[in-house]
């Protein structure tokens, strides 16, 4: 089972900027799925981002042309990196990572205990 790990979160104004980071070990731990969930309260989960090694990445509508997912093999790290941020992106992030190439989240992946995101008007 990998471990997950989130950072980066915090509060910021409307338009800013903040960059989420999911270390996930042990580093040689075969993944093929990485991506981050968010969810508010009274909400369900829903998909941020997920990126598939060898392949594009996903975005939800919200986000695009505002969120780009990247990730560092080299540091078994994935990144979040959240520009124009607005009120309604407000919410608990969390990481995920599976090892099958999958767009859904499966009983086989891991979960990040989630880190705080929350932009002020």
């Amino acid at each position: 089972q990998v471990q997950l790990v989130e950072s980066g979160g915090g509060l910021v104004q409307a338009g800013g900027s903040l960059r989420l980071s999911c270390a996930a070990s042990p580093s040689d731990f075969s993944i093929r799925t990485m991506g981050w969930y968010r969810r508010t309260p009274g909400k369900a989960r829903e998909l941020v981002a997920l990126i598939i090694s060898g392949g594009s990445a996903n975005y939800a509508d919200s986000v695009k042309g505002r969120f780009t997912i990247s990730r560092d093999n080299a540091k078994n790290t994935l990144y979040l990196q959240m520009n124009n941020l607005k009120p309604e992106d407000t919410a608990v992030y969390y990481c995920y990572a599976d090892r099958i190439a999958t767009t859904v989240t499966t009983s086989s992946g891991s979960w990040g205990p989630g880190t705080q995101v929350t932009v002020s008007s």
